[in-house]
Protein backbone atom coordinates (compact mmCIF):
# COMPACT_ATOMS: atom_id res chain seq x y z
CA UNK A 1 0.00 0.00 0.00
CA UNK A 2 1.23 3.53 -0.73
CA UNK A 3 2.36 6.09 1.82
CA UNK A 4 1.32 9.71 2.14
CA UNK A 5 3.30 12.76 3.26
CA UNK A 6 1.58 15.98 4.32
CA UNK A 7 3.81 19.05 3.89
CA UNK A 8 1.96 22.35 3.63
CA UNK A 9 4.48 24.56 5.44
CA UNK A 10 7.00 27.06 4.06
CA UNK A 11 8.67 26.50 0.70
CA UNK A 12 12.06 25.79 2.29
CA UNK A 13 10.47 23.08 4.42
CA UNK A 14 9.08 21.50 1.27
CA UNK A 15 12.57 21.28 -0.21
CA UNK A 16 13.92 19.80 3.04
CA UNK A 17 11.22 17.10 2.89
CA UNK A 18 12.79 15.49 -0.19
CA UNK A 19 15.15 13.19 1.81
CA UNK A 20 12.06 11.83 3.60
CA UNK A 21 10.38 11.27 0.23
CA UNK A 22 13.43 9.41 -1.07
CA UNK A 23 13.49 7.20 2.03
CA UNK A 24 9.83 6.30 1.63
CA UNK A 25 10.07 5.82 -2.15
CA UNK A 26 12.63 3.07 -1.57
CA UNK A 27 9.83 1.13 0.12
CA UNK A 28 6.92 1.85 -2.23
CA UNK A 29 4.76 4.53 -3.82
CA UNK A 30 4.59 7.95 -2.17
CA UNK A 31 2.02 10.71 -2.64
CA UNK A 32 2.40 14.19 -1.18
CA UNK A 33 -0.15 16.74 0.00
CA UNK A 34 1.32 20.18 -0.73
CA UNK A 35 0.36 23.80 -1.22
CA UNK A 36 0.08 25.12 -4.79
CA UNK A 37 3.54 26.69 -4.42
CA UNK A 38 5.00 23.51 -2.99
CA UNK A 39 3.67 21.55 -5.94
CA UNK A 40 5.71 23.67 -8.33
CA UNK A 41 8.89 22.76 -6.43
CA UNK A 42 8.25 19.01 -6.41
CA UNK A 43 7.02 18.75 -9.99
CA UNK A 44 8.84 15.90 -11.74
CA UNK A 45 10.47 14.58 -8.57
CA UNK A 46 11.21 10.87 -9.11
CA UNK A 47 10.34 9.95 -5.50
CA UNK A 48 6.78 11.26 -5.85
CA UNK A 49 4.00 9.27 -7.48
CA UNK A 50 1.37 12.02 -7.21
CA UNK A 51 1.13 15.58 -5.93
CA UNK A 52 -2.15 16.38 -4.18
CA UNK A 53 -2.63 20.14 -4.01
CA UNK A 54 -4.23 21.52 -0.86
CA UNK A 55 -4.98 25.22 -1.33
CA UNK A 56 -5.67 25.72 2.37
CA UNK A 57 -5.83 29.52 2.11
CA UNK A 58 -7.76 29.61 -1.14
CA UNK A 59 -10.08 27.19 -2.90
CA UNK A 60 -9.78 24.57 -0.14
CA UNK A 61 -10.04 26.93 2.81
CA UNK A 62 -12.20 26.05 5.79
CA UNK A 63 -13.88 22.90 6.98
CA UNK A 64 -15.51 22.19 3.61
CA UNK A 65 -12.18 22.11 1.81
CA UNK A 66 -10.70 19.80 4.42
CA UNK A 67 -13.66 17.41 4.15
CA UNK A 68 -13.35 17.24 0.37
CA UNK A 69 -9.67 16.47 0.59
CA UNK A 70 -10.18 13.88 3.35
CA UNK A 71 -12.67 12.02 1.15
CA UNK A 72 -10.18 12.05 -1.71
CA UNK A 73 -7.41 10.74 0.54
CA UNK A 74 -9.60 7.88 1.76
CA UNK A 75 -9.73 6.62 -1.81
CA UNK A 76 -5.93 6.39 -1.80
CA UNK A 77 -6.00 3.59 0.79
CA UNK A 78 -2.74 4.75 2.34
CA UNK A 79 -1.04 2.51 4.87
CA UNK A 80 0.63 5.43 6.65
CA UNK A 81 0.83 9.20 6.62
CA UNK A 82 3.89 11.17 7.68
CA UNK A 83 3.09 14.59 9.14
CA UNK A 84 5.98 16.74 7.96
CA UNK A 85 3.77 19.72 8.74
CA UNK A 86 2.79 19.32 12.37
CA UNK A 87 -0.24 21.57 12.72
CA UNK A 88 -3.49 20.44 14.29
CA UNK A 89 -5.20 20.98 10.92
CA UNK A 90 -2.88 18.48 9.22
CA UNK A 91 -3.45 15.96 12.01
CA UNK A 92 -7.24 16.32 11.74
CA UNK A 93 -6.98 15.86 7.97
CA UNK A 94 -5.00 12.62 8.41
CA UNK A 95 -7.48 11.33 10.98
CA UNK A 96 -10.48 12.26 8.81
CA UNK A 97 -8.85 10.42 5.90
CA UNK A 98 -8.92 7.26 8.07
CA UNK A 99 -5.26 6.49 7.56
CA UNK A 100 -4.40 3.95 10.25
CA UNK A 101 -0.76 4.88 10.89
CA UNK A 102 -0.15 8.59 11.51
CA UNK A 103 3.48 9.52 12.25
CA UNK A 104 4.67 12.91 13.45
CA UNK A 105 6.90 14.70 15.93
CA UNK A 106 6.33 14.44 19.66
CA UNK A 107 6.34 18.25 19.89
CA UNK A 108 3.81 18.99 17.13
CA UNK A 109 0.52 20.71 17.79
CA UNK A 110 -1.37 17.72 16.37
CA UNK A 111 0.55 15.03 18.28
CA UNK A 112 -2.48 13.86 20.28
CA UNK A 113 -3.98 12.54 17.02
CA UNK A 114 -0.86 10.63 15.94
CA UNK A 115 -0.57 6.87 16.27
CA UNK A 116 3.26 7.07 16.45
CA UNK A 117 5.54 9.89 17.58
CA UNK A 118 9.15 10.53 16.64
CA UNK A 119 11.39 12.60 18.89
CA UNK A 120 11.98 16.10 17.60
CA UNK A 121 15.76 16.56 17.67
CA UNK A 122 16.48 20.20 18.26
CA UNK A 123 20.20 19.67 17.62
CA UNK A 124 19.71 18.14 14.16
CA UNK A 125 19.24 19.70 10.75
CA UNK A 126 15.58 19.86 9.81
CA UNK A 127 16.21 17.65 6.78
CA UNK A 128 17.42 14.95 9.17
CA UNK A 129 14.48 15.53 11.52
CA UNK A 130 12.04 14.99 8.64
CA UNK A 131 13.97 11.96 7.36
CA UNK A 132 13.66 10.36 10.79
CA UNK A 133 9.88 10.35 10.50
CA UNK A 134 10.45 7.35 8.23
CA UNK A 135 13.87 6.14 9.42
CA UNK A 136 12.90 6.20 13.09
CA UNK A 137 14.49 7.38 16.32
CA UNK A 138 16.88 4.46 16.46
CA UNK A 139 18.42 4.92 13.01
CA UNK A 140 22.15 5.78 13.05
CA UNK A 141 23.25 9.26 12.07
CA UNK A 142 22.78 9.58 8.31
CA UNK A 143 25.53 10.35 5.83
CA UNK A 144 25.51 13.86 4.37
CA UNK A 145 24.19 12.71 1.00
CA UNK A 146 21.24 10.94 2.63
CA UNK A 147 19.78 14.15 4.04
CA UNK A 148 20.86 16.45 1.22
CA UNK A 149 17.76 17.69 -0.62
CA UNK A 150 17.35 16.95 -4.32
CA UNK A 151 15.32 18.92 -6.85
CA UNK A 152 14.77 18.04 -10.49
CA UNK A 153 14.26 20.92 -12.91
CA UNK A 154 13.10 19.67 -16.27
CA UNK A 155 13.26 20.68 -19.91
CA UNK A 156 10.81 23.55 -19.45
CA UNK A 157 12.94 25.06 -16.69
CA UNK A 158 16.15 24.62 -18.66
CA UNK A 159 14.65 26.31 -21.70
CA UNK A 160 13.31 29.21 -19.62
CA UNK A 161 16.72 29.82 -18.03
CA UNK A 162 18.50 29.53 -21.37
CA UNK A 163 16.22 32.23 -22.76
CA UNK A 164 16.66 34.43 -19.71
CA UNK A 165 20.45 34.25 -19.56
CA UNK A 166 21.33 34.37 -23.23
CA UNK A 167 24.97 35.45 -23.44
CA UNK A 168 24.85 37.43 -20.20
CA UNK A 169 27.28 35.31 -18.21
CA UNK A 170 29.50 34.11 -21.01
CA UNK A 171 33.19 34.34 -20.04
CA UNK A 172 32.50 35.41 -16.46
CA UNK A 173 31.64 33.79 -13.13
CA UNK A 174 27.95 34.07 -12.31
CA UNK A 175 26.92 34.72 -8.72
CA UNK A 176 23.34 34.42 -7.60
CA UNK A 177 22.01 36.97 -5.13
CA UNK A 178 18.79 36.36 -3.18
CA UNK A 179 18.19 39.57 -1.17
CA UNK A 180 14.58 38.93 -0.18
CA UNK A 181 12.72 37.17 2.61
CA UNK A 182 9.14 37.20 3.83
CA UNK A 183 10.63 38.00 7.28
CA UNK A 184 11.77 41.62 7.39
CA UNK A 185 14.66 41.21 9.79
CA UNK A 186 16.20 38.40 7.73
CA UNK A 187 17.05 40.78 4.88
CA UNK A 188 20.72 41.75 4.80
CA UNK A 189 20.77 45.41 3.71
CA UNK A 190 24.17 45.42 1.94
CA UNK A 191 23.67 43.36 -1.22
CA UNK A 192 24.27 46.43 -3.41
CA UNK A 193 27.62 47.10 -1.71
CA UNK A 194 28.57 43.45 -2.23
CA UNK A 195 27.88 43.68 -5.96
CA UNK A 196 29.88 46.90 -6.24
CA UNK A 197 32.85 45.36 -4.44
CA UNK A 198 33.05 42.22 -6.58
CA UNK A 199 34.05 43.93 -9.81
CA UNK A 200 35.14 40.91 -11.85
CA UNK A 201 31.91 38.89 -11.81
CA UNK A 202 28.34 39.11 -13.00
CA UNK A 203 25.24 38.70 -10.87
CA UNK A 204 21.74 37.40 -11.27
CA UNK A 205 19.15 38.46 -8.69
CA UNK A 206 16.77 35.69 -7.71
CA UNK A 207 13.42 36.12 -6.03
CA UNK A 208 9.76 36.92 -6.48
CA UNK A 209 8.30 40.05 -8.05
CA UNK A 210 8.19 41.58 -4.56
CA UNK A 211 12.01 41.65 -4.65
CA UNK A 212 12.25 43.71 -7.86
CA UNK A 213 12.97 46.95 -6.01
CA UNK A 214 15.87 45.25 -4.21
CA UNK A 215 17.18 44.03 -7.55
CA UNK A 216 17.03 47.55 -8.98
CA UNK A 217 19.23 48.89 -6.18
CA UNK A 218 21.77 46.12 -6.79
CA UNK A 219 21.77 46.81 -10.54
CA UNK A 220 22.36 50.51 -9.90
CA UNK A 221 25.43 49.69 -7.80
CA UNK A 222 26.98 47.44 -10.49
CA UNK A 223 25.92 48.83 -13.89
CA UNK A 224 25.90 46.30 -16.72
CA UNK A 225 26.78 43.37 -14.45
CA UNK A 226 23.39 42.51 -12.96
CA UNK A 227 20.52 40.54 -14.48
CA UNK A 228 17.20 40.92 -12.70
CA UNK A 229 15.41 37.54 -12.69
CA UNK A 230 12.93 38.42 -9.94
CA UNK A 231 9.41 37.28 -10.77
CA UNK A 232 10.48 35.88 -14.13
CA UNK A 233 10.76 32.16 -13.34
CA UNK A 234 8.85 29.46 -11.55
CA UNK A 235 10.30 28.17 -8.29
CA UNK A 236 11.75 25.14 -10.07
CA UNK A 237 13.03 27.50 -12.76
CA UNK A 238 14.77 29.51 -10.05
CA UNK A 239 16.38 26.27 -8.85
CA UNK A 240 17.66 25.68 -12.39
CA UNK A 241 19.03 29.23 -12.51
CA UNK A 242 20.79 28.72 -9.17
CA UNK A 243 22.29 25.52 -10.58
CA UNK A 244 23.99 27.67 -13.25
CA UNK A 245 25.63 29.88 -10.60
CA UNK A 246 29.08 29.33 -9.15
CA UNK A 247 27.86 30.59 -5.75
CA UNK A 248 24.59 31.79 -4.25
CA UNK A 249 24.54 34.50 -1.57
CA UNK A 250 21.23 34.46 0.27
CA UNK A 251 19.49 35.30 3.49
CA UNK A 252 18.15 32.52 5.70
CA UNK A 253 15.29 31.87 3.28
CA UNK A 254 13.99 29.51 0.60
CA UNK A 255 16.70 30.17 -2.06
CA UNK A 256 19.30 28.67 0.29
CA UNK A 257 17.34 25.42 0.24
CA UNK A 258 16.89 25.60 -3.54
CA UNK A 259 20.69 25.81 -3.77
CA UNK A 260 21.01 22.78 -1.51
CA UNK A 261 18.59 20.95 -3.79
CA UNK A 262 20.71 21.52 -6.90
CA UNK A 263 24.14 21.33 -5.27
CA UNK A 264 25.24 24.95 -5.66
CA UNK A 265 27.61 26.23 -2.94
CA UNK A 266 25.90 28.96 -0.97
CA UNK A 267 26.82 31.60 1.58
CA UNK A 268 23.82 32.05 3.86
CA UNK A 269 23.60 35.22 5.94
CA UNK A 270 21.97 34.77 9.33
CA UNK A 271 20.63 37.64 11.44
CA UNK A 272 17.83 37.03 13.96
CA UNK A 273 18.07 33.27 13.39
CA UNK A 274 21.06 30.92 13.62
CA UNK A 275 22.14 27.76 11.77
CA UNK A 276 21.67 25.78 14.99
CA UNK A 277 17.91 25.99 14.41
CA UNK A 278 18.48 23.36 11.71
CA UNK A 279 17.93 25.32 8.49
CA UNK A 280 21.46 25.99 7.27
CA UNK A 281 22.71 25.22 3.75
CA UNK A 282 23.48 21.60 2.83
CA UNK A 283 25.14 21.85 -0.58
CA UNK A 284 28.85 20.91 -0.62
CA UNK A 285 31.26 23.75 0.32
CA UNK A 286 28.41 25.92 1.61
CA UNK A 287 28.98 28.30 4.52
CA UNK A 288 26.98 30.40 6.96
CA UNK A 289 27.86 33.84 8.30
CA UNK A 290 26.50 36.04 11.08
CA UNK A 291 27.47 38.52 13.79
CA UNK A 292 28.33 35.97 16.44
CA UNK A 293 29.12 38.28 19.36
CA UNK A 294 25.61 39.75 19.68
CA UNK A 295 23.96 38.47 22.86
CA UNK A 296 20.48 39.18 21.49
CA UNK A 297 20.86 36.51 18.79
CA UNK A 298 18.77 34.50 18.14
CA UNK A 299 15.67 36.51 18.91
CA UNK A 300 12.96 34.64 17.01
CA UNK A 301 12.42 31.20 15.42
CA UNK A 302 11.68 32.77 12.03
CA UNK A 303 12.65 36.43 12.18
CA UNK A 304 10.29 39.19 13.35
CA UNK A 305 9.05 41.94 11.04
CA UNK A 306 11.16 44.50 12.93
CA UNK A 307 14.04 44.29 15.38
CA UNK A 308 12.65 43.89 18.93
CA UNK A 309 15.42 46.16 20.26
CA UNK A 310 15.24 48.66 17.42
CA UNK A 311 18.90 48.51 16.33
CA UNK A 312 18.95 45.65 13.74
CA UNK A 313 22.65 45.13 14.43
CA UNK A 314 22.54 41.45 13.54
CA UNK A 315 22.23 42.36 9.87
CA UNK A 316 23.28 46.00 9.71
CA UNK A 317 26.73 45.33 11.22
CA UNK A 318 27.45 42.25 9.10
CA UNK A 319 30.03 44.01 6.98
CA UNK A 320 30.17 43.58 3.19
CA UNK A 321 33.94 43.02 3.38
CA UNK A 322 33.39 39.81 5.37
CA UNK A 323 30.91 38.58 2.79
CA UNK A 324 33.20 39.51 -0.11
CA UNK A 325 36.03 37.48 1.41
CA UNK A 326 33.84 34.41 1.88
CA UNK A 327 32.45 34.65 -1.66
CA UNK A 328 35.93 34.89 -3.16
CA UNK A 329 36.93 31.80 -1.21
CA UNK A 330 33.93 29.89 -2.54
CA UNK A 331 34.74 30.98 -6.11
CA UNK A 332 38.09 29.19 -5.94
CA UNK A 333 37.46 25.68 -7.31
CA UNK A 334 38.48 22.74 -5.20
CA UNK A 335 41.07 20.34 -6.59
CA UNK A 336 41.20 16.60 -6.19
CA UNK A 337 44.63 15.28 -5.04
Amino acid sequence: MPSLVIQTSFLGDTVLTTPLLAELAARGAVDVVVTPEGATILRGHPAVRALIVYDKRGADAGLGGMRRLARRLRDGRYSAVYLAQGSLRSAVLALAARIPRRVGFNTSAGRALYSARVRYRGDAHHAERLWRLAAGDGAPSPAADVIRPCLYPGADERSAVDALLGDFARGSSLIGLAPGSIWGTKRWPHFAQLAAALEDVRFVVIGSSSDTALAARIAEAAPGRVLDATGRLTLLGSAELIARCAVLVANDSAPTHLASGVGTPSLTLFGPTVPAFGFGPLAPRSESLGVEQLTCRPCHPHGPATCPLGHFQCMRTLEPSRVVARVRNLLVPTTTP
